[in-house]
């Protein structure tokens, strides 16, 4: 995963200093005096290895709420080694919310931009969703908002906002299908079925999540979709 800056970049120093303590114990171990190369995070790498594990954990059964204490006993580092790239956990969330905005934005332009058909633009957009929540099970739990339960409420809102997006793009698609299909109310019609197609998604996740990642979120999905759109 690569994900999004957020917070606070690593440091030098802190590598640095991690590397001299390291250098120091290995040189008065050594017999002959030497220190052995060693090879320390480059930039961001502990960021996204902190953003991988915290999506990772959030697929363990009865991942209900994660501590930070639980976090860096995953990744075998202090609380205080997190804090050194992330001021909050509220901000780790966040990087994981910037991965999947950028993730599912970038491919619906891709979407847009490849698909004449805008009534197959809403469907295919619908479909990419749910295809990237059940490949990232951690993500789905973020993108429905159990994961947020106990989280900062700005997280939940920025969330809203997301599936907000979504429905305006639906919208869009949606409305230039129903013109070129010859509807004397495109902009009704867009505005229906975009809302029923954003709540199918959520509600597909949800379910997905809810059920322990068991129940496929695209089970007979292109049925739903062909009624919808």
């Amino acid at each position: 995963m690569q994900s999004p800056q957020a917070g606070r970049d690593l440091t030098e120093d802190d590598d640095a200093a991690d590397t001299r303590s390291n250098a120091a114990g290995e040189s008065a171990n050594s017999p002959d005096g030497s220190v052995p190369a060693r090879k320390r995070p480059k930039p961001g790498e502990r960021r996204v290895q902190i953003l991988q594990t915290l999506a990772a954990m959030l697929e363990e059964p009865g991942a209900d709420r994660i501590t930070t204490a639980a976090l860096a006993a995953k990744l075998s580092v202090s609380e205080a080694a997190l804090y050194r790239h992330f001021a909050s956990k509220a901000q780790m969330f966040e990087g994981l919310i910037e991965f999947i905005e950028q993730s599912i934005f970038t491919l619906i332009n891709q979407i847009t931009e490849r698909d004449a058909d805008p009534a197959l633009q809403a469907r295919r957009i619908v479909f990419m969703l749910l295809q990237f929540g059940e490949k990232n099970p951690g993500m789905a739990r973020v993108m429905v908002g159990d994961a947020l339960v106990f989280e900062n409420e700005r997280l939940s809102a920025r969330m809203n906002q997301f599936f907000d997006k979504i429905e305006s793009q639906l919208r869009q698609s949606l409305r230039a299908a129903a013109e070129r299909a010859g509807s004397q109310t495109p902009t009704v019609d867009a505005n229906g079925r975009a809302s029923a197609l954003t709540a199918l998604a959520v509600g597909r996740l949800q379910r997905f999540t809810r059920s322990g990642f068991k129940r496929s979120p695209t089970e007979q999905i292109e049925l739903a979709l062909g009624l919808l759109t």
